[in-house]
């Protein structure tokens, strides 16, 4: 910010050269102003806001200001790495326009929402104006036919095949490249850069030749890969970018924390970095959290494209205990836990388990086993953590999705326990509708090849069992439950 003003200043007296004597004159007066004497509050003063209101007063623009007020256009003020240099500048605009609220003169402020910025223009004389909700395609379409007709006035080739073949793009080709791109004017510009470099013994092709090859490439992985770095340092941002990469409904800051079960202020730490690629909305309430590009979901998940930003289907996992923790934290006495539609975790629950399942993803029992062992030890380990494992490990056992044999004796041995451990330490009404709606053999079919097992003498199973049992008898109709048991004897 240090050479705001003055370049302001500069601009100032191109467009209106009757302020130029004025600022001559303040700088004669305080030469300081310029050598970093000053503060930007009052170079601000001196330099622009003064001259501009002395010309007003003199009547000097009444014919220009018939048309409309004057407009100052600052682009890009997220990218000024001086934050409190930017805090001061809109903080003395504020109490100029509170001051001079008539004055005809307006600052339009084009920025990527940060923290530092979106809180000093939740002002009243502020307008804020959401660019996510509009659709940048028609200005894309704009872009890209300027370019290529510019490109084929300098490119000898292109004009030659304009002269021979007609039109170029066509506009099949230029309808094509702008689904391709998605609305990403980062990605627009890239292509076409691409498209009508020049040709070099590495790469010989035509733009011509080289349009259709672009629609097959992945333009976007060099500045997905250096955009994600800015953040990976970060605490939880593996588990913030897998949640947004894998997640079938897109969601508000404050949903992604809440379903992680981490600070909100995590994830807006996470993302200010990443707002070239991530769409990030002006608060944490309201608005969604989206990919710019769809591509960057191919990217996330591609571990070849990836690499250390790779993201293992394995983590539907994790989301499934968040989707399942956030129901059973949620369900009380009296309340139907699937009665609330828009509830991420009730509505994608079974998603994520069903894809975590699929024998691609992962094997099931030994990832339950890593997961443990990645949260262990858990520090008074809630009733969700052991309902879930017992689900799990229940979910294992009635669909025999992998290959279980050698290790269902163990497998049952966890399945009894944590029901034991859940319904030990959970709330009454919390682990009656966990076991009425959730650990119940109908919501997953049942594998016909459920085996018989014998135990000879006394086991650990038929002692969680008892533990279970006791506590829970009189409480919780274990019906539903105990049939896909009833051969475990």
């Amino acid at each position: 910010m240090n050479g705001f003003a003055v370049t302001l200043a500069s601009q100032l007296v191109a467009a209106i050269p009757a302020t130029a004597p004025l600022i001559e004159a303040a700088l004669g007066a305080e030469p300081g102003i310029v050598t970093g004497d000053a503060s930007l509050a009052t170079q601000l003063d001196l330099l622009i806001l003064s001259p501009f209101q002395a010309v007003v007063n003199q009547g000097v623009l009444r014919e220009t200001l018939a048309k409309g007020p004057f407009l100052i256009v600052v682009d890009g003020l997220d990218e000024c790495e001086d934050k409190r240099g930017v805090k001061e500048f809109i903080n003395h605009m504020l109490d100029f326009f509170g001051k001079h609220p008539s004055i005809p003169l307006r600052i339009f402020i084009a920025s990527r929402v940060e923290e530092h910025i979106h809180q000093r223009l939740a002002a009243n004389k502020v307008q804020l104006g959401d660019l996510d909700s509009h659709s940048p395609v028609k200005d894309i379409e704009k872009f890209l036919q300027a370019s290529f007709r510019a490109a084929a006035e300098q490119d000898r080739v292109i004009r030659a095949f304009v002269r021979a073949c007609g039109e170029w793009p066509t506009k099949s080709d230029m309808d094509k490249l702008i689904e391709h791109i998605g609305g990403s004017f980062v990605l627009a510009s890239k292509i076409f850069k691409f498209i009508v470099q020049p040709a070099t013994a590495e790469d010989a092709l035509t733009p011509m030749e080289r349009l259709p090859v672009t629609l097959d490439m992945n333009g976007l992985d060099g500045l997905y890969a250096q955009t994600l770095a800015r953040s990976q340092h970060l605490p939880n941002f593996h588990s913030i970018i897998s949640t947004i990469a894998l997640f079938q409904k897109s969601l508000p800051i404050v949903g992604i924390a809440d379903l992680l079960d981490i600070p909100t202020f995590e994830v807006v730490h996470v993302l200010l970095d990443l707002q070239a690629i991530i769409h990030v909305p002006g608060t944490d309430e309201n608005g969604l959290v989206t990919l710019c590009h769809t591509s960057l979901r191919d990217f996330l998940t591609t571990e070849s494209r990836s690499r250390s930003f790779f993201v293992q289907p394995s983590f539907h996992l994790r989301l499934t205990y968040h989707c399942f923790a956030s129901i059973f934290e949620s369900c009380t006495d009296g309340r139907d836990p699937h009665g609330q539609p828009d509830h991420y975790g009730q509505q994608y629950f079974d998603y994520h388990l069903r894809l975590l399942a699929s024998p691609e993803a992962c094997n099931f029992i030994d990832e339950i086993e890593r997961f443990k062992a990645s949260q262990s030890p858990f520090v008074d380990e809630p009733p969700s953590w052991h309902a879930f494992l017992c689900s799990m490990f229940f979910f294992s056992i009635v669909r025999n999705n992998s290959p279980i044999a050698d290790r269902f004796s163990y497998i049952l041995t966890e399945c009894t326990k944590h029901l034991a451990l859940a319904v030990e330490f959970g709330p009454d009404s919390r682990i009656r509708h966990w076991l009425q709606h959730w650990l119940h053999y109908g919501w997953m079919p049942l594998d016909s090849s459920l085996r018989t097992v014998q135990f000879t003498e006394p086991t650990t199973v038929q002692h969680y069992l008892r533990r279970a049992s006791t506590i829970i008898h009189a409480k919780v109709c274990l019906l539903n439950f105990i049939l896909p048991l009833q051969h475990v004897s």
